[in-house]
């Protein structure tokens, strides 16, 4: 069919990619438990760049309701701790040395709430991401037709074909979604 610019299975797979990546976030959303990967998310300014938490610092979970961040480099702990204080994951540090515990709040209704708010932001990025690699497809089709290297025709069967995968990936967002909003809600 198309001359090998186009490849629907590379879009695919980039779309199931913004998926996997919305996993492993909400992996991180944890409900009433401590885990390192609730930090995953959070980027710290390092040396004059933005750097994922775990590049300047061990996470661990040293018992069920609390995170401990072991920052490498002194100079750095006032930055992880602001880093984690902006996150909107409702974390207060407490600063030791350089150290930092974060004690996990008791599940309340107001914090359930506030999870599920963060769930949704992870699954419109998830969805952005998703649409994007959409756009690319769409605007490489509108190239290869300019150029005349399809048709017409074949540009509007790869163009449906193009959105039947977004609207699939956009389903399992969503599923996703209902999922951990469900999981966080439940008392």
């Amino acid at each position: 069919m198309s001359d090998g610019s186009f490849d629907l299975k590379d879009l695919e797979k980039r779309m199931q990619g913004a998926l996997s990546v919305l996993k492993q976030d909400f992996g991180g959303l944890r409900t009433g438990r401590a885990s390192a990967g609730i930090l995953d998310p959070i980027m710290v300014n390092a040396y004059g760049a933005k750097m994922p938490l775990n590049q300047v610092a061990t996470v661990s979970v040293p018992e069920a309701r609390m995170i401990s961040v072991s920052v490498w480099d002194k100079s750095q702990v006032a930055a992880v701790e602001k880093a984690i204080r902006e996150s909107d994951l409702g974390l207060n540090p407490v600063v030791d040395g350089t150290s930092l515990r974060l004690p996990i709040p008791e599940l309340n209704q107001e914090r359930r709430q506030e999870l599920s708010k963060i769930a949704a932001k992870y699954a419109e990025q998830a969805r952005v991401s998703v649409r994007n690699v959409r756009r690319d497809g769409m605007d490489t089709l509108k190239k290869l037709e300019k150029d005349h290297e399809i048709g017409e025709d074949e540009q509007r069967v790869l163009s449906t074909k193009v959105q039947e995968a977004t609207d699939k990936v956009i389903k399992d967002i969503d599923a996703a979604l209902a999922s951990k909003e469900a999981e966080i809600m439940q008392v």
